[in-house]
């Protein structure tokens, strides 16, 4: 399954990858163009532009963005995060070209409507509530937020209720005038498609988007650490702890995907079996890995009862220790099995395809094939892991954050103190 590539009139990068015995066409717009790319008060504008496209153009009303995509049985979205946004559309192949309209119109054509404006503010405001309200979300924002200490990288993606009820449909025209450009933006379509008659639809519609955007580059991220406690009477406490992590175009990012696994990616890793099986101290435990364009977070999430947590961070600590000392070959293997079976599997969706298309493009510049990525894993062996966990839990200080009956989490300078005693 090829990758085939081509280029509009004004720089516009489209890719397309055709996949057999599929019967829809799965396309969409991605911007490189996030939260991260915000000013502060700028925060949350990203999301809230994503929400007010589908409000109406000077074509289409709201409703009839909805209906015209659902009369033929298609679907429509998009999505926000930290360094894309992207609009995106699942229909049956022959109605590709109704998919391609609509999202060029929404391109070219918003009109932030006020009244829309303000009744999609509500949606916002009611969708932070919502993150406030469930723990297990909100130590995730209060995670990054501490470990990118007053940074765009650790902000909320929803922004806060000050900042969104403040925007302006002035706001969000000069935010896309200044970050939505040809040369930060690629077309992605996957499944049952043709790429010329692609291309060409959309150089009819497109051709004329503006080819650059303004938008300076955003500020490199600076990891900082620290401790983030909030107290909470509920049941269980939420924690998480986290160290750097690896950028998208480090050497050492696949070995950390593969550490995350070893770690905690799945009832066989060594958290879930000490920590769940072993010590009944949970019920779930689990470590994972976002890697950025220049950096990465790294990190442990359990959820358990007061008494409970007397013991987890220890036994945590303990387990980071170990595998900073050695790791089994076997697990290795285990883990790049994992690694290889989710990327096969994934390819096989044509979203997710176009989704990591898409990705690619804007990170690498190219489509990466899986192979090439098998590759990478293959060279990564049980010492080489080992050494890398040493240098990732002790070249930076740890980030805790804590939500709920968090008064017998084990204090951060004893936490601290405890991996410099070990000397991982």
């Amino acid at each position: 399954m090829d990758v085939e590539i081509s280029r509009l009139s004004n720089g516009l990068t489209i890719a397309t990858q055709r996949m057999a015995q599929i019967e829809s066409v799965a396309l969409g717009i991605w911007v490189k163009s996030g939260s991260r790319n915000e000013r502060y008060d700028q925060h949350g504008i990203a999301h809230l532009l994503e929400h007010m496209a589908f409000k109406g153009t000077t074509n289409r009303s709201a409703f009839k963005i909805a209906t015209d995509i659902e009369d033929v049985g298609g679907e429509i979205n998009a999505a926000t995060s930290t360094e894309t946004t992207a609009y995106y559309a699942r229909v049956l192949k022959n109605d590709v070209p109704l998919a391609i309209d609509i999202l060029s119109d929404i391109m070219l054509n918003s009109v932030f409507d006020e009244e829309e404006l303000e009744r999609e503010k509500h949606v916002v405001l009611q969708e932070i509530g919502a993150a406030n309200d469930i723990p297990e979300d909100i130590v995730f924002d209060h995670f990054s937020e501490t470990a990118f200490r007053l940074q765009p990288l650790g902000r909320p993606i929803l922004g806060t209720a000050e900042t969104v009820q403040n925007f302006t449909s002035d706001d969000l025209r000069a935010f896309m005038a200044e970050h939505y450009g040809a040369d930060r933006m690629v077309i992605v379509a996957t499944g049952a498609v043709d790429h010329d008659k692609l291309v060409k639809e959309f150089e009819s519609r497109l051709a004329k988007f503006q080819a650059h955007s303004t938008a300076r580059i955003a500020d490199l991220a600076n990891y900082v650490g620290g401790d983030y406690r909030e107290f909470r009477d509920l049941k269980d406490a939420q924690i998480i702890l986290g160290f750097e992590g690896r950028a998208y175009h480090i050497p050492d990012y696949y070995g950390t995907q593969l550490l995350s696994i070893i770690l905690g990616g799945g009832m066989s890793s060594r958290l879930f079996q000490e920590v769940r099986e072993k010590h009944g101290l949970c019920y779930s435990i689990s470590a994972f890995h976002w890697g950025f364009s220049d950096t990465g977070l790294f990190g442990i999430h359990a959820a358990t009862g007061k008494e409970g947590l007397i013991k987890l961070m220890p036994i945590i600590l303990e387990e980071l220790y170990k595998i900073s000392a050695k790791i089994d070959p076997g697990e290795v293997d285990r883990a790049r099995a994992q690694y290889r079976a989710n990327l096969i599997i994934s390819s096989e969706s044509p979203s997710s395809r176009a989704n990591v298309i898409a990705r690619q493009m804007l990170l690498y510049g190219r489509p990466i094939p899986n192979s090439e990525l098998i590759e990478r894993l293959e060279g990564i062996t049980a010492k080489g892991l080992a050494d890398l966990a040493k240098r990732l839990f002790s070249d930076t200080k740890p980030t805790v954050a804590g939500v709920g009956p968090v008064e017998t989490l084990m204090a951060y300078d004893d936490l601290t103190r405890s991996l410099s005693i070990k000397s991982l």
